[in-house]
């Protein structure tokens, strides 16, 4: 295939992680007539379970719920990363979806014409070099929140002096070895909660390093209402369904807990790990946040792991800031020093607008700061387009398969009264609405949404241009979206 030639498809999915392959297991089920592929930069499926190579890379959030909600989980409620790219793959060879996946393939350009109702994406192959353009009826952005290419990695003093080895869990090298060094790791969130557990038992010593504290919950790998049902030999899918209600409301509780009784979830968050703790910490000062719970995301340590390294004095948590890099180590603003052979910056990742692909509709490029959500999936003013976006407090894929309901039944909406586009339009009573942020800061704000806000789209004051909200909300109000209200088509 040359710049010259393009193949069409009615819908063109971007990205074969999670949400991709999700959207195109819903294309499949309800529309089989319909032509499709799945474009993905990377090498392989999978998203971020094929880009994430550090140690102990796992979901935090139970398989039951990031499953989906067609394919009933196997195996323990915390998953590694191999066993969720198992699933995925179980997925693809089910619904014979392999044929349809493109590796190597990068969008770089996406661009709407109005006469001829399609998109172009322009598209270059990594593993040829080749450009090719595809065209589509519908697009679907499947392609992730963040860039995987281009990590967060804060600007220390000094860090060029350090004669040690430094990574980004994003980036992990295949040969590093931490056995018998000292590791110093920075940051608290998910991914320092991971990594610092899977690589204390060989390292001399696994020091994390935060600025200040996060919270944390010592989740069960294996649910104990699931080693009640084990002997009664279920179904697959009974056990599946029963599970997946359990931690659906165990979510809602922590969920709508943190918004209308934040101080009680502050309680019961702490002292869940008070007693797993060794003695003689200071629970004040490296285990009490500044925040409230759930304004960012909650670190899920099965069977209490993290803490299990701290009782065994492989592992310890330094509460500071950093005033620059030794050529052995980190000084701190304290004054104290730490030594350390390597340096893991799990320090967070950029979000990403679309996979940071410049879009244009009739030969206007498209300036998403300037753009509202339609019911968080899709864009104003962008035509026949749709995003898949999850929870940041819930299992991602719940919200999936909300999403992929109402993006069907707008399919079919269009299929029935036989139109070729589909528009979300502000009506005449929002012509002053005012254009909030993508999220505002009382309801979540992590360090990589506070950097990234000012190139998001936005949302309204209300419906149907709001997001973010809660999984007891949406489950209840998406179902029933009005496929009207906002959305013009022709």
């Amino acid at each position: 295939m040359t710049a010259t030639t393009a193949e069409h498809v009615d819908v063109l999915i971007v990205g074969a992680g999670v949400s991709g392959i999700g959207a195109a297991h819903r294309l499949r089920e309800e529309f089989p007539e319909r032509s499709f592929v799945l474009l993905e930069a990377q090498d392989a499926a999978g998203g971020t379970w094929w880009t994430h190579r550090y140690p102990g890379a796992r979901s935090d959030s139970d398989l039951f719920t990031y499953g989906y909600r067609h394919k009933p989980w196997r195996g323990p409620s915390i998953a590694a990363g191999g066993e969720i790219l198992s699933y995925l793959d179980e997925v693809i060879a089910e619904d014979d979806l392999a044929g349809h996946i493109r590796y190597h393939h990068r969008v770089t350009g996406l661009s709407w014409s109005s006469p001829q109702n399609r998109w172009t994406a322009e598209v270059t192959r990594a593993d040829t070099g080749e450009t090719l353009s595809i065209t589509a009826s519908f697009l679907w952005m499947c392609q992730g929140y963040y860039n995987h290419d281009e990590p967060y990695t804060p600007e220390w003093p000094g860090l060029d002096r350090f004669e040690g080895r430094v990574v980004h869990p994003q980036a992990w090298p295949d040969d590093l070895d931490t056995g018998g060094k000292q590791v110093l790791v920075i940051g608290s969130g998910a991914t320092a909660a991971t990594v610092v557990p899977a690589m204390a038992p060989d390292a001399a010593h696994v020091t994390m390093l935060q600025r200040s504290p996060s919270y944390w919950f010592p989740a069960p790998t294996v649910h104990e209402l699931a080693t009640m049902l084990e002997p009664l030999d279920l179904p697959a899918e009974w056990t599946h369904e029963i599970l997946r209600r359990t931690y659906v409301q165990q979510l809602d509780w922590l969920a709508t807990t943190g918004r209308d009784d934040p101080d009680a979830l502050h309680e019961f968050l702490v002292e869940s790990i008070r007693p797993l703790l060794p003695e003689g910490v200071d629970v004040e000062k490296h285990f009490v946040p500044r925040y409230r719970p759930w304004q960012q995301r909650i670190a899920f340590v099965p069977d209490g792991d993290f803490f299990a390294a701290m009782r065994a004095g492989k592992a310890s948590v330094v509460t500071d800031t950093i005033a620059g890099f030794t050529e052995k180590g980190v000084e701190l603003d304290s004054g104290e020093t730490i030594e350390a052979d390597v340096v893991v910056t799990a320090t967070g990742f950029n979000l990403s607008v679309f996979g940071d692909v410049p879009f244009s509709v009739d030969g206007e490029p498209v300036d998403f700061t300037r753009s509202v959500t339609w019911r968080g999936l899709m864009i104003s003013g962008v035509p026949n387009m749709a995003y898949a976006f999850g929870y940041f407090r819930h299992s991602w894929t719940l919200r999936l398969d909300l999403v992929n309901d109402v993006i069907t039944r707008i399919l079919a909406r269009m299929d029935e009264r036989g139109h070729r586009a589909v528009v979300p339009t502000l009506r005449p009573q929002d012509a002053d609405m005012p254009l909030l942020p993508w999220v505002s800061e009382d309801n979540f704000n992590p360090g990589y949404v506070g950097r990234s806000q000012h190139r998001m789209f936005r949302q309204g004051d209300r419906e149907p241009w709001t997001h973010m909200h809660e999984h007891d909300v949406d489950r209840v109000e998406l179902p029933k979206a009005d496929l009207d209200d906002g959305l013009q088509y022709r």
